[in-house]
């Protein structure tokens, strides 16, 4: 499964490629910071998962989730946030994320995920 990663917090993304590169079945096939490079890359890359942290600089969330979910074959979209308020959640998932999870309290439940859709 081909992952990519967006999240303004480059330690972050470093930490989360560390845990994801214990699943053998993910490749990490990319990362950005900022929702530009992110849109370019993944367009590019077509990966079966974005793992998206939100706030995103250089743009909106939600119009760059509508943006990859235009795709007729596009990736599952995992929000990952500390703003895990309901209005984001809602609006996160009318754009068409596939799922929102806090970063603080539901960190691991994104391997968990993965190894779904992995199985599946």
């Amino acid at each position: 499964m081909k992952v990519f990663i967006v999240d303004d917090s480059r330690a972050f993304r470093k930490e989360l490629i560390n845990l994801l590169s214990k699943l053998k079945e993910v490749e990490i096939v990319g990362q950005a910071q900022d929702s530009v490079k992110a849109m370019e890359a993944i367009q590019r890359l077509k990966p079966d998962a974005v793992i998206l942290g939100i706030p995103i600089p250089g743009g909106n969330g939600i119009r760059l989730v509508k943006n990859i979910k235009k795709d007729k074959l596009a990736p599952i979209v995992i929000i990952l946030t500390h703003y895990p308020y309901r209005q984001y959640r809602k609006k996160y998932m009318d754009a068409g994320a596939d799922f929102f999870f806090d970063k603080s309290t539901e960190f691991e439940k994104v391997i968990d995920v993965l190894k779904k859709l992995i199985k599946d």
